[in-house]
């Protein structure tokens, strides 16, 4: 039955797209995740995750055709607790006529939906998006989203074909890293930057919630070194919001949207999304004033 388990997550890697880990790497009740819900995805520290990218739907923001991995990747994701329970938490990317339907079959299934937002302005169609927060086995957790995932691009509004990627080496992504100070990641036209919250000690149900299960800050940019688009979050304790804020709008970049992604967490973290445009070099520069300021007003350590 495994063998027949691996082979399966196998071909959906041909089918749906690459999976970062090998099928042998992801532990075998996480397989069958992936087979429940016939999605790719990858197992790494501890954390299964499973990619819900929108490839299905063409969006602009604010005239610029923006690309999947810019930001419309919606993921779930699992890790173990306490008393063999897995923790789910995810980030479903939704067109607006989805948004309640999928709220509906998450919350008929046992499901908490945890926050709804935007993330960008000037968005066409308009997106928006639902976290998602539950607790069970793993098998459960997989059948119980299943009906709420099957929903997820069959509205009317989502049959465009997605935009023309642009070349992978528009960018200067080395100069881009020496600015930001980390290496990123290159997904087609978009260079991301993923950075966790390692000095946040989170907890949920003796599960660690990591930069995986969504505690990061991250910036994806696309387009040229002269003219590029930057779109990101923000992880964030209460202390450091207006910091944050003061630094991105000193740096020109647009807020869109500041929320949680949690309930009842300790700490509380907010979340904080951005957006801008110009300069690759300036873009950067002003994601890394804000992330400067991160971790410089206080720490602090909860779990429940």
């Amino acid at each position: 039955m495994m063998i027949k388990s691996c082979m399966a997550v196998s071909m959906m890697a041909v089918l749906c797209g690459p999976i970062s880990a090998s099928a042998q790497d992801v532990p075998a009740e996480y397989q069958q995740v992936l087979s429940t819900l016939g999605k790719p995805g990858d197992f790494k520290d501890n954390v299964l995750k499973v990619n819900i990218p929108r490839n299905d739907v063409k969006v602009t923001v604010a005239g610029v055709a923006t690309p999947t991995p810019f930001g419309f990747g919606g993921w779930v994701a699992l890790t173990k607790g306490d008393g063999g329970h897995q923790v789910l938490m995810g980030d479903l990317v939704l067109l607006q006529d989805e948004v309640n339907p999928v709220m509906s079959a998450l919350l008929e299934n046992g499901f908490d939906v945890t926050a709804l937002h935007n993330h960008f302005f000037w968005d066409e169609p308009r997106m928006y998006y639902m976290h998602v927060h539950g607790h069970g086995t793993s098998a459960d957790l997989a059948q119980k989203l299943k009906p709420a995932l099957a929903l997820i691009g069959k509205s009317t509004g989502s049959s465009a074909p997605a935009p023309a990627p642009a070349a992978q080496n528009s960018l200067n992504t080395a100069r881009l890293t020496e600015i930001v100070g980390t290496q990123g990641e290159q997904n087609g036209s978009v260079y991301k930057f993923t950075l966790g919250r390692s000095d946040l000690k989170v907890v949920e149900m003796g599960a660690t919630i990591n930069a995986r299960m969504g505690l990061n800050t991250w910036a994806a940019f696309t387009g040229t070194n002269e003219k590029a688009a930057i779109a990101g979050d923000v992880a964030m304790l209460e202390s450091e919001v207006t910091p944050v804020l003061k630094a991105l709008r000193k740096n020109g970049l647009d807020v869109v949207a500041i929320h949680h992604h949690m309930t009842a967490d300790r700490p509380v973290i907010i979340f904080l999304h951005y957006w801008g445009t110009g300069p690759a070099e300036k873009l950067a520069t002003g994601f890394k004033a804000a992330v400067s300021e991160l971790g410089q007003h206080g720490a602090a350590t909860a779990s429940r």
